[in-house]
């Protein structure tokens, strides 16, 4: 007994130190190849550590729409993550963060119940890596910022904004209450969906916008550790509208901070932007894992997805489309693009998952239930997965 246990102990810490030392490599800098297929267990680690982050943004969202607190975080700082059931993170959370829907409501909502037009609600939060032997585990000061999926009325509504819209410049170059600036361009014609660019750069009177909120929190995190040379990263993660807004971020803090190392771990993610606004990701430097299932709906909407054809001059052509109806989705902007690598699970290929439905689907627990379960294209499930699964 005492030595399976010194060989099984022995073996973690080979993982850790390995975790530690490639650290770059699971965070995406070398584009995760050679671990998807088949997945390698450190990364499932990884995966399914971000994954319990997002879990804590349901946890701790009041769903009561009788509550006075309604739309809130239920939790203090200091005790939220031991209050989400995940006490050992070595993280410490910093800032909650908002989100504000941009949608002007007709004078009637005024007679419904208050919790069906409200307009801002609590959406993630910014945490970071405080305890020395969970850096030296993961090889770096570890800086994650998690959102859930929608929740709201008005984010629903938002949701359905699916056509494109252009991307305004980084708020580093503007004054933080500077009026109109989302009609301010940021030059390289890239383009994302009208509802989530509204959940992130919309505010209410005087208060932060998501995006403001985010980056102010980010920069200050950067400053407070400056002096330390324990190397930074920032992981942005969250699931459905969560991951599209964990987009959306990625793509600021890596304009506003080249050198720091970013990366998007999302689950059940929509799609976002056009084929502009993933080159612009691309060269930035930002990386991005979707972990998809292929029977979530969620993952195959808003628009159509083309082939991006380079030899066509930055064109995109679909094979047996007839080309009026492609020049009629081209002209009213409804061309998206995927972005970064994939991870794609099936619901199908889990024996405990049974008939599921659309909803299920895209649940997270079901999420997580296949990233542990996967193995690789060739053997899908293992025997020895743990059950994630809702009784």
């Amino acid at each position: 007994m005492h030595s399976s246990s010194s060989s099984s102990s022995s073996f973690s810490r080979q993982k850790e130190e390995k975790l530690g030392k490639r650290w770059k490599e699971y965070q995406g800098m070398r584009n995760w190849d050679g671990l998807l297929d088949p997945l390698d267990d450190n990364l499932r680690g990884e995966i399914l550590r971000y994954g319990h982050f997002v879990e804590a943004t349901y946890k701790s969202f009041e769903f009561d729409p009788s509550s006075p607190n309604y739309a809130n975080c239920r939790f203090p700082k200091s005790t939220f993550l031991e209050r989400c059931g995940l006490p050992n993170t070595g993280y410490k959370v910093t800032k909650y963060l908002r989100a504000t829907s941009g949608i002007q409501l007709p004078s009637w909502v005024d007679k419904a119940p208050s919790w069906v037009a409200t307009p801002s609600s609590y959406v993630g939060y910014v945490a970071v890596c405080d305890n020395k032997e969970v850096i030296k585990r993961l090889g770096r000061r570890d800086i994650v910022v998690a959102y859930r999926g929608t929740t709201t009325c008005l984010e629903w509504l938002e949701n359905f904004r699916a056509t494109l819209t252009n991307l305004p410049i980084s708020c580093t170059t503007q004054r933080p209450f500077e009026k109109n600036n989302h009609n301010i361009m940021d030059g390289s014609g890239a383009m994302v969906e009208s509802g989530f660019l509204s959940l992130y750069t919309s505010s209410l009177l005087a208060k932060l916008s998501l995006q403001e909120m985010v980056k102010e929190e980010i920069s200050r995190i950067l400053h407070t550790y400056s002096r330390d040379s324990t190397p930074l990263s920032l992981t942005v993660t969250g699931h459905s509208l969560g991951a599209a807004l964990a987009m959306l971020t990625a793509y600021d803090v890596k304009t506003a901070s080249p050198k720091l190392p970013v990366t998007v771990i999302s689950f059940g993610g929509p799609r976002v932007g056009d084929r502009r606004f993933r080159r612009q990701l691309e060269r930035q430097g930002t990386k991005v894992l979707r972990i998809v299932n292929s029977d979530d709906v969620i993952t195959k909407v808003p628009g159509f997805v083309f082939d991006d054809d380079v030899a066509r001059g930055g064109g995109v052509h679909v094979a047996g489309l007839p080309s009026w109806i492609q020049k009629r989705v081209e002209e009213a902007q409804w061309v998206y693009s995927e972005v970064g690598r994939e991870l794609r699970l099936c619901s199908r290929d889990s024996p405990y998952l049974g008939n599921t439905n659309v909803a299920t689907c895209h649940e997270l627990n079901t999420y997580m239930h296949l990233v542990d379960g996967f193995v690789s294209s060739t053997c899908p499930f293992r025997a020895s997965a743990k059950r994630f699964l809702r009784r």
